[in-house]
């Protein structure tokens, strides 16, 4: 097994400037890195990650987040196993998916990204990050719960403060301090709204989630919290981030920005290419239930060990030119790419796969097309170049674009 030492620390400002060399060099050199900041095992290959979130023999846990994501969520599904688990995504899996999906949420998701866009279409520039991709999916997600989006800069400054307690590697107590005092305001904001909501149900996904009853199981007001805590902070950050990085890609592939305006079909290969190369997280932990055999050593049982999805996204035995952004790859399926049999890793894998998957693909598929009907040409503002920000999640921070208006 290799040692942190011999490849650029996950937590040094090398590896935050560009960790695409670090990775290479870990899956080529280091596949098992035991890291002492982190009191973690990192792994990096295709391979290895790909069996850790499969995990067909029960060889891994959540465990970790009981330590990881309780403090600031409350108990979500994520740490559930078994039964328990299998019933809790019975109950919150058919709002993301199928006829609720395609008759209740796709016109609240196109009505969030027109308002969003209507206030800079006529303008001539806007920045995708700011104006855009960090305000519509909180915004959508709210107004999916029933919410008031008066109230979206308290969303936006919550989910803000728990990803960067979930990206707290090196162990900040003023992030951490942050993050619990988020749980304690977000329960005193949502209690109250989940218990009026039972009492009035609507046809909004907080009542769905009231009203929901698998095997005789219903969700506490305890568990709804914590999973609405779940999704705005996983909903939010991954899907802003992940519209900034489509964009950010394809304006530096102008080609393969003309494929995409001239063709809108092709919006799903944009994203799936850009879920491999570019992922919004780039890290997700598991934890040891054995003792486990995997590329370059053996790991302990009750261990936590860190995936690199950045890294194993750009394994070179798993994809051809895998530092190359292409949404004409053919080693990349567009049609599994959203679903628990996927080839790329940023939603996971297995039995917890991205419960929102189908979600984040609507709104990346009706924003970018609404996006790319507003600005037709579109373009990076002069002398910007897009940068990537982040460790546990990345994307670009600006992203400034100018455009003709269109004019009706």
């Amino acid at each position: 097994m290799s040692t942190a030492q011999q490849v650029p620390d996950i937590l040094s400002p090398e590896f935050a400037a560009d960790p695409y060399p670090a990775y290479r060099l870990m899956r080529d050199t280091a596949p098992l890195i035991w890291h002492e900041a982190t009191q973690s095992y990192i792994i990096s290959r295709y391979e290895d990650v790909e069996r850790v979130f499969k995990d067909k023999s029960g060889e891994f846990t959540t465990d970790n987040y009981d330590w990881q994501i309780e403090p600031v969520h409350g108990k979500t599904i994520l740490q559930l196993s078994g039964r328990e688990h299998a019933v809790r995504r019975a109950l919150v899996a058919p709002a993301f998916r199928g006829a609720d999906l395609q008759e209740k949420f796709l016109p609240v998701i196109e009505r969030n990204s027109r308002e969003l866009i209507d206030a800079f279409r006529n303008s001539g520039s806007a920045d995708l990050v700011n104006d855009y991709a960090t305000r519509f999916p909180v915004n959508v997600i709210a107004d999916m719960l029933g919410l008031d989006k008066a109230d979206h800069a308290r969303f936006h400054r919550w989910y803000t403060s728990v990803i960067a307690f979930l990206g707290n590697l090196s162990g900040d107590p003023e992030v951490a301090a942050a993050g619990e005092r988020t749980r304690v305001e977000f329960a005193e904001y949502m209690l109250p709204i989940i218990r009026e909501r039972r009492e009035n149900l609507g046809d909004d996904l907080l009542s769905t989630l009231c009203a929901a009853e698998v095997d005789g199981v219903r969700m506490s007001d305890e568990d709804i919290k914590a999973f609405c805590s779940l999704l705005l902070a996983a909903g939010g950050e991954t899907t802003d981030k992940a519209i900034a990085s489509i964009f950010a890609n394809l304006l530096l592939h102008p080609d393969q920005l003309a494929a995409v305006r001239a063709d809108r079909d092709l919006i799903p290969r944009a994203f799936a290419e850009t879920l491999r190369y570019t992922p919004p997280v780039h890290m997700i932990m598991r934890q040891s239930a054995t003792e486990v055999k995997l590329s370059g050593g053996t790991i302990p049982a009750g261990v936590t060990v860190t995936c690199l999805i950045g890294a194993a996204n750009r394994d070179e035995s798993r994809y051809h030119d895998p530092d190359r952004f292409d949404i004409f790859r053919d080693d990349l399926t567009t049609t599994t790419a959203f679903s628990a049999a996927a080839d790329h890793l940023a939603f996971a894998l297995g039995r917890h796969f991205c419960v929102g998957a189908l979600l984040a693909k609507a709104e990346v598929e009706i924003g970018v097309g609404q996006l790319l009907d507003a600005m037709p040409d579109m373009r990076l503002a002069d002398g910007f170049d897009p940068v990537e920000e982040g460790v546990f999640t990345r994307g670009p921070q600006r992203l400034p674009v100018r455009f003709t208006p269109v004019t009706a």
